[in-house]
């Protein structure tokens, strides 16, 4: 599989404090990579210097030559403000076609269609008319999955997309996740749901406080040292 992406001895941080150092990894395509790190360690840092919204201290981040930056599908964390978008589901999803546009001020044939079949294909077409805001978290979330399809299908990065979300609600995004990826879409996802990120992810990232705990296959994280203490730790706090 072709390599979409390189992250080579990166340093991360803002205001000259480094959050996290010396990360390597590779993503290639079809991969499924789950970031684990409890809160501080660098997650949404790296985010961020995966979309190119804030530079990495040293170190690089390269991109195949089957991809861009403006290639990848972003499914943020959601604000209150957002949860209460007075818009409808059609017209959320539609805006994921917006960089297709260009200077046109309107969405074309092609463009439309690309909108009602990414609906239909995560089950909410029946919602199109729907206002976004009198929506479950967990129909909110498809929303925001098929906005960031039609933006792009190479390539999603997920923040913690289960966040508010109930236990049903939660296992029907993961399905639906695994789905994407088997059918082609290289998934990034951040979590701190270790026992979920085993279950389906094929890589693990793991960072911790400054530095890179753990990279790679995720049968390798489930024997490594890192991956036993926080597997038994997941697993009492759950009960």
């Amino acid at each position: 599989m072709a390599v979409q992406m390189k992250c080579i001895n990166a340093s991360l941080g803002y205001e000259g404090s480094i959050v996290a150092e010396k990360l390597d990894f590779t993503i290639s395509e079809g991969d499924y990579l789950c970031i684990l790190g409890e809160n501080g360690s660098g997650k949404s840092t790296l985010i961020k210097a995966i979309l190119g919204l804030k530079p990495q201290i040293s170190g690089q981040i390269e991109w195949g030559k089957d991809i861009k930056k403006n290639e990848i599908g972003y499914l943020p964390q959601q604000t209150v403000v957002q949860k209460d978008f007075p818009a409808s589901v059609r017209e959320i999803v539609r805006s994921g076609c917006l960089a297709k546009c260009g200077l046109r001020p309107f969405y074309n044939k092609k463009e439309k269609e690309l909108a009602e079949s990414t609906m239909k294909q995560l089950e909410i077409d029946d919602l199109a008319k729907r206002c976004y805001r009198e929506l479950s978290g967990g129909q909110q979330q498809r929303v925001l999955l098929a906005r960031a399809l039609c933006a792009t299908r190479k390539m999603l990065l997920l923040d913690e997309p289960v966040t508010g979300l109930d236990p049903k609600a939660q296992n029907d995004l993961y399905e639906l996740i695994a789905k994407l990826n088997r059918e082609g879409t290289t998934i990034i996802m951040v979590s701190h749901d270790v026992a979920a990120a085993v279950r389906y992810a094929s890589h693990i990232l793991h960072i911790g406080s400054h530095k890179q705990l753990f990279f790679g296959k995720t049968a390798d994280y489930i024997t490594s040292h890192t991956g036993k203490i926080f597997l038994e730790r997941s697993v009492e706090e759950n009960g």
